[in-house]
């Protein structure tokens, strides 16, 4: 039942970085370019996991590819909101 899990959140995540992959072509945002490398991340990241079966999700690698995933997801935020506020300064 794990591995059905695991399969599903990487599918999940793959996909929604594949959304986000299409929207910052068409928009050349990089804002969605973050988020497409941090969704791609956290889905390899759920594939990995499962293909090694003896692995713990509680081993270091795991919550240091999570923490840079999620680390891209902030620093996306941070650019978007900073850029923002450098064009309403304007």
């Amino acid at each position: 039942m794990n591995q059905l899990l695991l399969g599903a959140i990487a599918m999940a995540t793959l996909t929604i970085g594949l959304f986000f992959l299409r929207f910052w072509k068409k928009t050349r945002d990089r804002f969605f370019l973050f988020f497409a490398v941090a969704f791609g991340l956290e889905g390899l990241n759920r594939v990995l996991l499962g293909i090694n079966y003896g692995s713990n999700e509680n081993e270091p690698i795991y919550y240091l590819v999570r923490f840079l995933s999620f680390l891209l997801i902030l620093i996306a935020i941070i650019d978007k909101n900073r850029l923002n506020k450098a064009q309403s300064s304007e």
